[in-house]
């Protein structure tokens, strides 16, 4: 069993609900969904790019997946993303883009926003108690070979190369997208996604997903809301 932190809209949150549709997965709950044509792709074509994307549900990552280190539970770990969510004041994504990152089509942000990659590195320290150090096959998976020193020095200190100055915060919409594919898939993705990015993405909540067991779809268990906000979802 894995836990993440990761951040996704409310439940109930527009954007949220196109994205859960385009991806077919709706990771509050785990309903699947059967997938829609959109622009000139079919429902099929759309499944395929979808599907590695699908497993994890709408979310940008903030604590990469990781195993529970000994002498910590998911009790312990639902009470502290309680209790951080609780200090942390809620603030606002001015407006998200669609981008292709190594082939992959996610919403990235339109300007750089210290605010939001402060409160990504703030989540990765603090969790940091409740992860199991990396196993040899885990770090295999993450083909050290191709990262740069300082991605390398990432994952091995804090279980993931994309942290601080190198953190990146992506919601991912698709798998890898051949270059010929790509004008077709971008255009599929801005027709479903229709004029959702015009409006800011407030981030106000962070949830704790769960992989059950090894490859199964990953779910929300806890959503808790920022600020000393009442509570939101519980999984």
């Amino acid at each position: 069993m894995r836990y993440a932190i990761y951040f996704t809209p409310d439940h109930d949150d527009h954007l949220c609900r196109i994205a859960t549709g385009w991806l077919g997965r709706d990771a509050f709950g785990g309903a699947v969904t059967r997938a829609r044509a959109f622009g000139d792709l079919s429902a099929a074509e759309v499944a395929f790019h979808t599907a590695s994307a699908r497993r994890y549900g709408f979310h940008a990552t903030l604590k990469a997946p990781f195993r529970l280190a000994d002498g910590t539970s998911e009790t312990l770990l639902i009470d502290a993303v309680a209790a951080f969510a609780n200090d942390a004041a809620p603030f606002e994504i001015p407006r998200l883009k669609l981008a292709q990152i190594d082939g992959f089509f996610a919403l990235v942000p339109a300007a750089p926003l210290p605010t939001l990659d402060r409160f990504a590195g703030d989540v990765v320290k603090a969790f940091e108690p409740f992860r199991a150090p990396l196993s040899d096959a885990e770090i295999a998976r993450r083909n050290p070979e191709a990262l740069s020193p300082q991605e390398h020095a990432n994952l091995s200190r804090w279980g993931y190369p994309y942290v601080f100055d190198t953190f990146r915060f992506h919601m991912t919409l698709t798998g890898r997208v051949a270059a010929e594919e790509a004008p077709r898939v971008r255009a599929a993705i801005e027709e479903c996604l229709g004029n959702v990015l015009d409006k800011p993405v407030p981030v106000d909540g962070l949830a704790l997903f769960v992989e059950p067991t090894t490859g199964a779809p990953f779910e929300v268990r806890a959503y808790r809301a920022l600020g000393n906000q009442a509570e939101r979802k519980t999984a």
